[in-house]
Formats: structure tokens, sequence, C-alpha cells
């Protein structure tokens, strides 16, 4: 059986692809119920290591963040949610939560298609 030989070109395009797939991931969840969300962050753990020293290392951490901070805002949301009179402030926290994610998704998408790390003094 012959060596699969692998170029840094080629590392590189896997991880761009890679990349595109969890941002895909994190775009749809609102369809699946969350369930590609815990699928992207379980591969964005996974894969994070495959990163280091390309722009990619970034935009992992940007995803990773992203659903952390996500989930933290999501479970306040629940708690005002279960205080009766604080519904409406839950639906408003869990409105801006869902206009938040689509700007960290929409951001880091656009500058993975452009190229650029989402930290500007990162440097590789």
């Amino acid at each position: 059986m012959a060596d699969v030989i692998t170029t840094d070109r080629d590392r590189l395009a896997s991880l761009r692809k890679l990349t595109h797939i969890l941002y895909a991931l994190y775009a749809i969840f609102w369809l699946t119920g969350g369930i590609t969300a815990l699928i992207a962050i379980v591969v964005g753990y996974v894969k994070r290591d495959d990163t280091q020293g390309t722009l990619y290392a970034s935009h992992f951490a940007w995803q990773i963040r992203s659903f952390w901070w996500s989930v933290a805002w999501a479970i306040l949301g629940g708690v005002l949610f279960a205080t009766v009179f604080l519904i409406p402030l839950a639906f408003a926290v869990w409105g801006v939560l869902s206009l938040w994610m689509l700007y960290r998704i929409v951001k880091g998408w656009l500058y993975l298609n452009d190229g650029k790390p989402m930290y500007p003094d990162q440097r590789f």
C-alpha cells in the first residue's frame, strides 16, 4: 500500500474546506434544533490542534468562543423564562443572541472567504 504524502498546500486546503463546513453547521443550527452546532463544536475541538500556526486557528477560536458564549446567554434566557415575570426579557435575550450569532457567523465566514484571520494582530 502506497504511503499518502500530503503537502502543506493540501493540508491548508483541507483546513479551509473544514472551516467552511463548520461555519455552515453553525449557520443551520436554527433549523436542526442545535444538533449541527454540537457536531461543529466537537469537530472544532478535535481538529483545533491541526490549525496551529495557520489563519484557521483564529477561525476555530472564533467559532468555539461563539458557541460557548451563545450557550451561556441561552441558559440566561432560560432562567429568565422560568421566572414568569421576566418572560418578555427572556425573549429579548434570545432575540439578541440570535442576531449576535448571525453576526458572528457572517463575519467569520466573510473573513474566511477573504483569507483573513479573525484577529488582525495574529501573525503566522
